[in-house]
């Protein structure tokens, strides 16, 4: 009986062992693999997973731009694993993706909501196996890293505040009456959207998720909004990651001399053509303590709705207490631009040299969008830009009553 005894206790620490070594794998992912796991499949859905690697800065997370650099046919029961390929010899950023029936091209990335993401950024490096879960109709926001790295544990940070962020912003829009007039309103609520992940990048320490979320602030790679952002990414990186492509290529991105004028600058001096036909230099229009410099036009919704509701109060309450403000028009008309000024009694200083949006002031500022201001001290240093409403408001009050 001893013996049977001591036999069934070695079986059943034999088993023990066994099923501690299946739990690793499946928390680790396979020994000899890359990436594993599996993925729930669904009717519309292709039974199969790519990788997608980005060569460059902008094809991080670029519709149609990566590189495809393997594939493979999910089992039945969605399961599948990648062999560590030749080329891994160091960690690398590179999307799993997966596609619907019908699509023709495996670089293909769903990102307009992000709840329907059909791709998920992943670190890969030669010293680690991957293993995850997925559903294959909701890839991004189902995916889950098993016992995952520190820069994989910070993408998936992300991808959940980006998914949260997402809802605000489908919230505010739901509100939108498609009325030019709120477009001040709508790019509000993507500057909000946008905030949280120029949050994480700005305070990450992981290099690809903070790249990675850079890219998802502005996919298309227009930082017109935002360039102390994008400059400060360059400064960030360049001082930890100064070799690496990706570095310099978003350093080129970031160019200061390419980027529109940032808040701490001092706005360039330009002889503006006046509506009254003098011209005048823009130093010489300063107000004694602030200056808005308001870039506007007659055909602008929100624009003419700010002359009304703020810009037109603002300076009637601090006009005697050195605030000035400068309205630049995109206007080609004169008659329209002269009928704007008077009909939304903008009794300030206005300028314009009627070529639309060939304006040489806007080449000038490095920008394309209105509308746009900035809030210059006595001497031209910008203090703050792009202000709108009540925090315009607040802003000028704060600053002229505490000077």
């Amino acid at each position: 009986m001893r013996i049977i005894d001591r036999t069934y206790q070695s079986l059943i620490v034999l088993f023990e062992l066994i099923f501690l070594v299946m739990c690793l794998q499946a928390c680790q992912g396979q020994p000899n693999s890359a990436i594993s796991g599996t993925i729930e499949l669904a009717e519309d859905w292709k039974s199969k997973v790519y990788i997608v690697k980005p060569n460059h800065f902008n094809e991080i997370a670029g519709n149609y731009l990566g590189e495809i650099i393997d594939s493979l046919e999910l089992d039945p029961d969605g399961s599948f694993s990648f062999s560590k390929p030749e080329w891994l010899t160091e960690e690398k950023l590179a999307l799993l993706v997966v596609q619907k029936k019908g699509e023709r091209f495996a670089n293909h990335l769903q990102d307009e909501n992000p709840n329907e993401a059909n791709y998920m950024p992943i670190v890969i490096s030669p010293s680690e196996s991957i293993a995850i879960e997925a559903e294959i109709a909701a890839f991004q926001k189902s995916f889950v890293f098993k016992n995952p790295s520190a820069e994989n544990k910070a993408i998936a940070s992300l991808r959940d505040i980006r998914i949260e962020a997402y809802k605000h912003l489908q919230s505010a829009l739901e509100k939108d009456t498609h009325d030019d007039a709120f477009i001040i309103e709508r790019e509000e609520a993507h500057h909000q959207y946008t905030k949280s992940m120029r949050d994480f990048a700005s305070n990450t320490s992981e290099y690809y998720a903070g790249l990675l979320a850079i890219r998802w602030v502005s996919p298309t790679g227009d930082f017109e909004r935002y360039p102390e952002f994008i400059h400060a990414q360059c400064e960030q990186w360049k001082t930890k990651k100064p070799d690496h492509l990706f570095t310099q290529e978003l350093c080129a991105l970031a160019d200061k001399n390419q980027l529109p004028v940032m808040v701490g600058d001092l706005i360039p001096d330009f002889e503006l053509p006046m509506m009254s036909g003098d011209t005048t230099s823009l130093y010489q229009l300063l107000g004694t303590r602030l200056t808005i410099l308001d870039i506007w036009a007659s055909w602008c919704a929100p624009c003419r709705k700010e002359n009304r509701n703020v810009l037109a109060p603002l300076y009637a309450t601090y006009q005697d207490k050195g605030l000035n403000i400068i309205g630049y028009a995109l206007d080609s008309g004169e008659g329209p631009w002269k009928a704007a000024i008077e009909k939304d009694s903008a009794i300030w200083d206005h300028a314009s040299h009627l070529q639309g949006d060939q304006s040489p002031f806007m080449d000038v500022l490095r920008i394309s969008t209105i509308p746009a201001n900035y809030i210059l001290d006595g001497d031209g240093k910008i203090l703050a830009k792009n202000l709108h409403g009540e925090e315009l408001t607040l802003f000028i009050q704060d600053q002229i009553e505490s000077y």
